[in-house]
């Protein structure tokens, strides 16, 4: 297939849209510090980054009877609702279930998990540009407000996940293809970064480091982040911070580039039909023509479902290295 060029430049209103340098309350700018934080109550309904309704056009899917992710992985060959993983299973995150997994075993509640709680701001920088390469740099930190971390014992969140890690700053200087195509064959993905949403915060997938459900698992803050064992905060979701949203009717805006380039949407297809596991391939992609860059392109994309894997289950293209 050919794939339409790109522009080399971004349009003046997009670049406005795509270059960040946020100065929370009481940070300096190029500072990484964050302020003081407040304590919020745990919060239900949004910890998950998965949107109770389905568009226009859609099957309909329960948000409240989601099917459970683990053990949907695989290391030999891809496959539609799994994540194709170059690693074997450690441990995950969370040390018990919460009250959100249903008694059925198989299936977890999105509209009451919790989330951390807290309010910490942060300085964010981050910014794409478009060239021979697209380039991709900021500090790795939110322009929202983050939960506490490490989860303090007093918030509920600890009786479930007593995430230790801190949240710091862990710059991004990558260098993605500006004119991505299809591989000859996909490539698994790893733990850490697979690719970078416009709110400057690296994507993970949805991998709690065992083979388990990690936005089921896990307990992230109000706009579905946390950090790991290096300080990296980071999604294994489409965060609903974004100030990207969805129309209804119309197809979901771009919210982010995946490490070999190809972009990733939300969960709206053509028509504004919510898109599934098999509205998708084995990478969580599909080809149509897209608004890229403020251009409309032919092109491979990703998509955000409600299901597991929630964002992309292989890379369709060659990824760069990302950290």
């Amino acid at each position: 297939m050919k794939h339409a060029k790109l522009q080399t430049r971004v349009p003046a209103i997009l670049l406005t849209s795509l270059i960040f340098s946020i100065a929370a309350c009481g940070g300096s700018s190029g500072g990484a510090a964050a302020t003081a934080s407040s304590t919020t109550p745990a919060t239900t309904g949004t910890s998950s980054g998965i949107t109770p309704g389905a568009s226009s056009g859609s099957t309909s899917v329960d948000a409240s009877k989601l099917p459970l992710g683990d053990g949907k992985f695989t290391r030999t060959t891809p496959a539609i609702g799994y994540v194709y993983a170059c690693y074997t299973a450690g441990s995950g995150g969370a040390s018990s279930k919460g009250p959100w997994f249903n008694a059925d075993g198989m299936t977890w509640n999105s509209l009451s998990k919790i989330s951390v709680q807290g309010a910490v701001n942060w300085v964010s920088s981050f910014m794409v540009t478009v060239g021979s390469s697209l380039g991709i740099t900021g500090n790795g930190l939110p322009p929202n407000p983050t939960g506490t971390f490490p989860i303090a014992s007093t918030d509920p969140a600890y009786v479930y996940d007593r995430n230790p890690n801190s949240i710091s700053q862990a710059n991004i200087a990558w260098g993605l293809p500006a004119n991505p195509v299809v591989a000859a064959q996909p490539t698994c993905t790893s733990l850490g970064a697979i690719g970078v949403l416009l709110d400057g915060v690296r994507l993970y997938n949805a991998d709690d480091g065992g083979y388990r459900d990690a936005v089921a698992w896990e307990i992230q803050d109000a706009c579905q982040g946390h950090p790991e064992r290096t300080g990296q905060y980071h999604h294994h979701n489409i965060t609903s911070c974004l100030t990207q949203k969805d129309t209804p009717g119309q197809h979901s805006p771009l919210v982010g580039y995946i490490a070999d380039g190809f972009g990733i949407y939300g969960n709206q297809g053509e028509n504004g039909k919510a898109l599934a596991n098999a509205d998708l391939d084995e990478c969580h992609g599909h080809t149509h023509a897209v608004e890229r860059n403020g251009v409309m392109v032919t092109q491979y994309h990703y998509h955000q479902t409600r299901e597991f894997p929630y964002t992309i289950g292989c890379y369709k293209g060659t990824p760069a290295t990302v950290h």
